[in-house]
């Protein structure tokens, strides 16, 4: 019979002791001051990205300012959402309220009928802010654009509106001169786009439809 010796047998349990051991205790037996590795799992799944937070309409429904209660309309120009109201020159401004005494009035938006106060001649708006002996180019031309369903079509007279501005404010940038080339819709409009770049801020709202709803439709003819 073969004998063991004591060294031996010391070895043969410590390597047992080894294979044993728990991957737990194996790090505790590392060095002090060497930190363990935590295993990676293979093909770990990369952490989804953040969401990017959409931008907010920068005022996309600002044209409801015409919209507001009686009560609330002509503010003065340092709440009326236009004006800078931490420029100096801002409270140096007559407030609307006086300014409007004595012009024609309207049922609509700030309640001023801004067409007959021109033609009676109760203001003077200057044409060019640089030349003030500038005349204004009156454009004498009616575009009338055929909707869909019972609304009348809707009558744009060119008249009023080159009246107080040069035809460069709205083309091309707003509207292509061109026939044809302007799809405009009551969603556009509602977003400040096309007509509402105006209509809602500084002129009438679009709750007032009759006011370019204005040409009833054409009766279709009776078959015989």
């Amino acid at each position: 019979m073969r004998t063991v010796t004591i060294p031996l047998l010391f070895a043969v349990i410590f390597l047992a002791a080894l294979f044993i051991a728990s991957p737990s205790q194996i790090h505790a037996a590392q060095p002090a001051g060497k930190a363990a590795e935590t295993p990676q799992p293979k093909d770990a799944p990369a952490a989804a990205p953040e969401k990017a937070t959409p931008p907010k309409a920068a005022g996309a429904n600002t044209f409801n300012r015409l919209m507001k209660p009686k009560s609330e309309r002509n503010p003065t120009q340092a709440a009326d959402g236009i004006h800078d109201p931490d420029n100096p020159g801002t409270p140096q401004l007559q407030p609307p309220k006086e300014a409007f005494t004595n012009f024609s009035n309207s049922n609509a938006g700030n309640y001023i009928n801004w067409v007959q106060t021109l033609k009676s001649n109760a203001i003077n708006p200057r044409y060019d802010r640089q030349d003030p002996n500038a005349e204004a180019l009156i454009l004498d031309l009616d575009i009338v654009r055929e909707v869909k369903g019972s609304m009348p079509d809707v009558v744009y007279p060119h008249d009023r509106h080159t009246a107080w501005l040069d035809c460069s404010n709205c083309h091309p940038d707003i509207f292509i001169p061109e026939k044809g080339k302007n799809a405009i819709s009551m969603a556009q409009i509602l977003m400040g786009q096309k007509c509402g770049v105006c209509h809602g801020k500084v002129a009438f709202p679009v709750s007032e439809c009759r006011l370019c709803h204005s040409k009833p439709k054409t009766p279709a003819a009776k078959p015989k």
